[in-house]
């Protein structure tokens, strides 16, 4: 299964939204800590969505195999 840009970048603001959540509530700034909060569930909506790209692509794949294979 290949990577997609969705999942690359997705996972890395989720990285980035964790560092900034943990950081937020380790200076006790609520702000901060909401805001990588937001960009972390963000990031893995993203991954996700990256991920759910991937899926489809490799099931296409088998499919048009299969069509192919059968003479269809």
């Amino acid at each position: 299964m290949g990577i997609n840009k969705d999942q690359v970048e997705g996972r890395a603001k989720e990285a980035a939204g964790k560092v900034q959540e943990v950081a937020g509530k380790a200076v006790g700034n609520k702000t901060q800590q909401a805001k990588g909060m937001a960009n972390k569930v963000a990031g893995a909506a993203q991954a996700t969505y990256g991920d759910s790209k991937e899926q489809l692509k490799e099931s296409a794949k088998e499919i048009s195999k299969d069509v192919h294979h059968k003479g269809g």
